[in-house]
């Protein structure tokens, strides 16, 4: 393939150690967001707080990434993500990049090793169908936030490993893991947490930033929609946003995989209002597989409550039965994403 970068790339990236020779994508479609490499400075050593402390600073409605991984629970307010975009974490034993894009709004979770190494990411400053591209620290190859692909370098080609982890209210998040531990706005950074730079990016009707990629018109293009991917049986779904929240549970099967997507309101918009907490209310969404000990659950709305129809347990959005007889239990997570239309379009 060679090293065909056009010349703005080039002098972007003079500097750099990436192997341009190994690519999997056109460099054309490779556009500079603004800020150099590192100009949006990664958390690489985070900091966190507990429920109550967080709850100082942290409105109610404000969205956190939620993730849990054997037992350690953790938050990722995006007022303070939004400024950064990655998060280089351990979790529950596992080394796990946390990132978050702005533009494609668009928060997914990875395991940040490869083979046997485990790699730091940062902010390239380069985007692709709008969307980030990450770099790794050891071999400057370049990742596509939006599917954990290596798209240039030694790792082009290479698959990171999404984990599962939503976008969740933060007092849906204390209310599902009282011991949940919250990152912190200690980040070594002075940034206006809190604050969206963004304001009104989320207006339906408005362009996406350094979106050259056709246009699906199915939908708006910053509509949201809960995707999911099931890369064995080559499928790809999305369930807008609009569509879920009237009937706060869709029941599906798709590919030989049974799943269920919840929907709760009462979390806000990281990218309409200046200040976050006052932004409009797009709730929050789950997926995951209904099967639990070997029964099939079909799940309905009752009264504002998810509830299953064998039982009449009720759930919450992480997937917890809350009360009835199955209190206690979880359901098991699938991976999906909580993404601007335009963005899961172009990639998928």
């Amino acid at each position: 393939s060679g090293d065909t970068r056009p010349s703005q790339l080039r002098a972007l990236t003079a500097s750099w150690n990436t192997n341009w020779e190994l690519r999997t994508i056109e460099y054309d479609e490779v556009l500079s967001g603004g800020p150099p490499r590192d100009g949006i400075p990664s958390i690489d050593a985070p900091q966190f707080v507990n429920s109550d402390a967080a709850a100082q600073w942290l409105p109610d409605n404000e969205p956190v990434i939620a993730l849990e991984i054997d037992g350690d629970a953790r938050a990722y307010p995006l007022q303070v993500l939004t400024w950064h975009e990655i998060a280089n974490d351990t979790v529950g034993g596992v080394p796990v990049v946390v990132t978050f894009c702005p533009l494609c709004n668009s928060a997914l979770v990875f395991d940040r090793r490869v083979g046997d190494e485990v790699y730091e990411f940062g902010v390239s400053g380069l985007l692709r169908n709008s969307d980030l591209i990450m770099y790794d620290r050891s071999t400057e190859s370049l990742w596509q936030q939006f599917t954990g692909e290596g798209i240039v370098g030694d790792h082009a080609g290479d698959q990171l490993t999404f984990l599962a982890s939503s976008i969740v209210s933060f007092a849906d998040f204390r209310a599902a893991f009282p011991e949940g531990q919250v990152l912190s706005r200690e980040t070594g950074f002075d940034r206006s947490y809190g604050r969206n730079p963004y304001e009104g990016y989320d207006t339906i009707g408005s362009d996406p930033f350094l979106f050259r990629g056709p246009v699906d018109g199915r939908l708006a293009a910053v509509e949201r929609v809960v995707t999911v991917s099931l890369p064995d049986e080559a499928l790809d779904i999305a369930y807008p946003l609009n569509i879920l929240s009237q009937s706060g549970v869709i029941n599906d099967s798709q590919g030989g995989q049974d799943l269920v997507v919840f929907f709760a309101p009462g979390t806000s918009s990281a990218l309409g209002s200046g200040v976050i907490a006052e932004a409009e209310d797009v709730g929050a969404t789950g997926v995951f597989d209904p099967l639990l000990d070997g029964r099939k659950l079909t799940f309905q709305q009752e009264g504002g409550q998810i509830v299953d129809v064998e039982t009449g347990s009720t759930w919450n959005v992480l997937g917890q039965a809350t009360d009835g007889d199955l209190a206690g239990e979880s359901l098991t997570p699938i991976v999906h994403g909580d993404h601007f239309w335009f963005s899961w379009a172009a990639f998928r």
